[in-house]
């Protein structure tokens, strides 16, 4: 499975952004789908995940209320909905592809436990 992210981009305090991350070369409906995220000097942490219908999702506390991902099947795509963006929200942010049909938080909130990874698009929020 190939994941490639766009959507990234330079956004002032408060401002919304989505980010997209295609799909290709596997069953994308088998797949639940995380977005992650780097800043600078610091670890890769959770942001967001899907499961394979779209029916379940779970955000860390530090997204929650602000972000929403989702995905879309048939356009093999997920994207995560950013909005009120904050300068801590700056970072790389990835998304992830795990084959799983359970919704099991403890996995899916691990990035070790992901098959596929993108490469990555920067967002950057200015003060």
């Amino acid at each position: 499975v190939q994941l490639v992210e766009s959507g990234g981009g330079l956004v002032q305090a408060g401002a919304s952004l989505r980010l997209s991350c295609a799909a290709s070369g596997g069953t994308f409906s088998s797949y639940a789908m995380g977005w992650f995220r780097q800043a600078p000097g610091k670890e890769r942490e959770f942001v967001a995940v899907i499961n394979w219908s779209g029916t379940n999702t779970y955000y860390a506390e530090s997204v929650k209320g602000r972000f929403t991902i989702s995905r879309d099947n048939a356009k093999i795509t997920v994207y995560l909905q950013m909005s009120s963006l904050k300068p801590e929200d700056t970072a790389v942010y990835y998304c992830a592809a795990k084959s799983s049909f359970r919704f099991d938080l403890g996995a899916l909130t691990a990035e070790s436990r992901y098959d596929y990874w993108g490469q990555g698009t920067q967002v950057t929020v200015s003060s």
